[in-house]
């Protein structure tokens, strides 16, 4: 019982942390919200203890979070930014590895070197939800925004795969050589991406049974697609690959085979929903328990300190900043010098970072900002080794992850409003105008489909209405796309009329609902018919709303 009511009280948070961000008059990252709010509940006063698992929290937060992302991944742009992605997932986590490796061996006597490199692993991802939160819906210039996500989403799986190599060469499962780790992170890499293909590939194939067997049932379909991300990361990891990869794989390759387009109507409606809603949960309990656990990482931290006379606690602190801009410029660096490189050698065919001024190569480096994923990386390493006695450092490790977290995120809300102050991000007449094209084509295909329709049901003898009738009809539905088509002297014209039938139709509907509950009221119609007629008209208020906006 006491289980269950610590994750009501977790979802209610997340749930309040909503709301409390839209209430605040400032800018206040969700994130740091969520961490507030979780270290308030782990005060005395509250109470609240989490027993945390490690493995449990990987497999339980990671897969769905990870497939979330690799879904919502435009596969096109990907590839289009797939050099650019590339650079940044692998060569620059490489860098990241090392380097910050070898900075943190230097900087923390206490942190021998491989559990070095598995901090450094868990600091190269980036959050690409966090950087949104800070700065907001479409203030990052589209090009770049799309390197970021698409290296969000790789370097997430890159960093922890990473990570899991360093933490087998500490708990003495793997035995370290260049060769034997390269070969073995390519084998798990691409072994991971094939499973994750593998597996959604199936569930595609039996959705069509699942269909047949459920009839058009959304919610056994939902069930079924919401357990996809955990038995592509589960079946990847019983054969010996990255569960990390199928599951982005499993989240790509779902967006890419159709299988969403080709879903019936009412799963196609519902499964945004539910995983927007999933994403948002996860997401918000990772920063949770990030607060949760710092009045814990800090008491621990404190007492080490004081057993271990190489470490202090003021060193704990100096080494989350020293590292923090260590992050930065390294990053930094490595853009500018692709962008020396590429516009040197790549001439025919130059990377993006070409075009960069250097005021947006700080802000591609502040947008690096590290998130729920660095999180859970860091408090999946095990709490203690195969022999019984604690995980080296790990202490230090939880403590300067959390640090490196909260930083960027406060450096984020500093200086990317102050990098982004006047710079030009779109031009939203030309998003319009395209908007408006795009409908337009529609609507001239759709008027043809009408035309040929309403002359297969005159010639048919099976149709029970008139002729009359079924010209009046088509010609409605057609002068309403015709519209669409209209010149631009006719356009401001006819999107006025659209407005206000709108308008019409919304009123119409608010009264039609306002009907039904009156006549539930009366006893006039059940509660069935209620909620039939009640979700018809939803359907159509959200179409109307989504159309006013």
């Amino acid at each position: 019982m006491e289980i269950f009511f610590t994750i009501l009280i977790l979802i209610l948070v997340v749930s309040v942390s909503g709301v409390l961000t839209k209430m605040i008059p400032y800018r206040i990252p969700l994130p740091i919200i969520q961490i507030a709010m979780g270290a308030l509940l782990a005060f005395p006063q509250f109470g609240l203890h989490v027993t945390f698992d490690p493995e449990l929290f990987l497999v339980l937060l990671i897969p769905p979070l990870l497939f979330v992302d690799g879904w919502k991944t435009p596969t096109r742009e990907f590839m289009q930014k797939g050099r650019e992605i590339f650079i940044l997932v692998l060569f620059l986590v490489l860098v990241t590895v090392i380097g910050i490796g070898y900075l943190i061996y230097w900087l923390m006597p206490g942190i021998e070197l491989i559990p070095a490199f598995a901090l450094a692993a868990v600091l190269s991802p980036t959050d690409a939800v966090a950087l949104s939160s800070i700065v907001g819906k479409g203030r990052i210039p589209k090009q770049m925004m799309g390197i970021l996500e698409g290296e969000a989403l790789m370097n997430d799986a890159s960093g922890l795969v990473a990570l899991k190599f360093a933490v087998a060469i500490v708990m003495g499962t793997m035995i370290f050589s260049v060769t034997g780790v390269t070969l073995e992170f390519f084998k798990v890499a691409i072994g991971g991406l094939l499973a994750g293909v593998a597996v959604t590939w199936l569930y595609s194939k039996s959705l069509r049974l699942m269909s047949r067997w459920s009839g058009d049932d959304p919610a056994t379909q939902i069930v079924f697609m919401l357990l996809l991300p955990f038995a592509s990361y589960l079946i990847a990891e019983h054969i010996g690959v990255s569960g990390i990869l199928a599951a982005v794989a499993a989240g790509m390759t779902i967006s890419k085979s159709g299988v969403i387009r080709n879903a019936p109507l009412a799963m196609r409606l519902r499964a945004d929903n539910v995983w927007g809603m999933l994403e948002f949960v996860f997401n918000g309990l990772v920063f949770i328990m990030l607060g949760l656990q710092l009045p814990g990482i800090w008491q621990v931290s404190v007492i080490e300190a004081e057993l271990d006379p190489t470490v202090e606690t003021w060193m704990l602190f100096t080494a989350v900043i020293v590292i923090y801009f260590a992050l930065l410029v390294l990053r930094f660096c490595w853009l500018w010098m692709m962008k020396t490189v590429s516009r040197l050698t790549l001439k025919r065919k130059p990377l993006d970072f070409t075009f960069y001024t250097t005021r947006e190569l700080w802000l591609a480096s502040f947008a690096g900002v590290r998130g729920a994923i660095t999180l859970a990386g860091v408090l999946s390493i095990p709490l203690f080794l195969p022999d019984g006695t604690p995980f080296p450092a790990r202490y230090q490790m939880v403590f300067i992850a959390a640090g490196v977290i909260i930083f960027s995120l406060f450096m984020g809300v500093v200086s990317l409003p102050f990098l982004l102050k006047g710079m030009h991000v779109g031009d939203k007449q030309a998003d319009a105008n395209e908007i408006r094209a795009a409908k337009a084509a529609m609507a001239e295909v759709a008027i043809v489909s009408i035309g040929k329709m309403e002359e297969r049901l005159s010639a048919s003898s099976d149709e029970a209405l008139d002729a009359e009738a079924i010209s009046e009809v088509a010609s409605r539905v057609a002068g309403h796309l015709r519209r669409r088509t209209a010149g631009d002297d006719e356009m401001e014209y006819n999107l006025q009329v659209e407005d206000l039938e709108r308008r019409f139709r919304l009123t119409a509907l608010r009264a039609e609902r306002g009907e039904l509950y009156h006549q539930r009221a009366t006893r006039n119609i059940s509660n069935e018919t209620l909620q039939l007629l009640l979700h018809d008209l939803d359907l159509l208020e959200a179409l109307l709303v989504e159309k006013e906006t």
